[in-house]
């Protein structure tokens, strides 16, 4: 059976499934007792599959989250792209926020936040996080430059799409690293609005 074009196939959205299911189990056994401490054998026993099979979806224990962080910058993007083109920028990009926290599958925010700090302070995990971060920004630039009526190639836009993204993952670190954690949504909403994006 063929796909519809554009849509991926039956066969491509299983080993989607499987690959964020893998990811989903790695996130939280790194949150619960720490990525070092977790092995590629626990990943795939808690995953019910096989340790072939895993290394057939992710080529090391570092790789098992980047499902996670591609999809969940796919759904961030979708959803600031169906907000209206003239809501004011800060209230759409903390909507989104909002809306995309809340159908996160690591529910519990003791757990997300110490799966933050896990993927702040281990190198290989951070580098797939700032190249999930860059994939984000490169997914952005066209839907603020349709908002802002300017060309994708505009440096302006661009520097938006940083500026936005770092915003965001500084509140969230932020959220992981204190002791009496504020509201994340809140940190998230004090970040975006310090960029004052709405008056560029």
């Amino acid at each position: 059976m063929t796909a519809a074009r554009g849509r991926p196939s039956l066969t491509e959205r299983r080993r989607q499934e499987t690959r964020l299911e893998i990811a989903e189990t790695a996130a939280a056994l790194f949150s619960d007792q720490g990525y070092e401490a977790t092995t590629v054998e626990d990943i795939a026993s808690a995953a019910g599959i096989s340790l072939r099979t895993f290394y057939r979806y992710c080529g090391a224990k570092e790789d098992a989250l980047t499902p996670l962080l591609t999809s969940s910058v796919s759904l961030l993007v979708e959803e600031l792209a169906g907000h209206p083109a003239d809501e004011p920028l800060s209230s759409a990009v903390q909507a989104t926020f909002a809306s995309a926290s809340s159908t996160r599958r690591l529910a519990d925010p003791e757990q997300a936040r110490r799966l933050v700090r896990v993927m702040g302070s281990v190198p290989a995990i951070r580098m797939r996080w700032l190249a999930a971060g860059r994939e984000m920004q490169d997914q952005l630039v066209p839907v603020l430059a349709a908002r802002k009526g300017a060309p994708e190639n505009s440096m302006e836009v661009r520097l938006l799409a940083c500026a936005l993204l770092d915003a965001i993952g500084v509140a969230m670190e932020h959220w992981a690293w204190q002791d009496e954690p504020e509201d994340v949504a809140e940190l998230t909403r004090r970040a975006v609005r310090y960029l004052r994006i709405d008056e560029l």
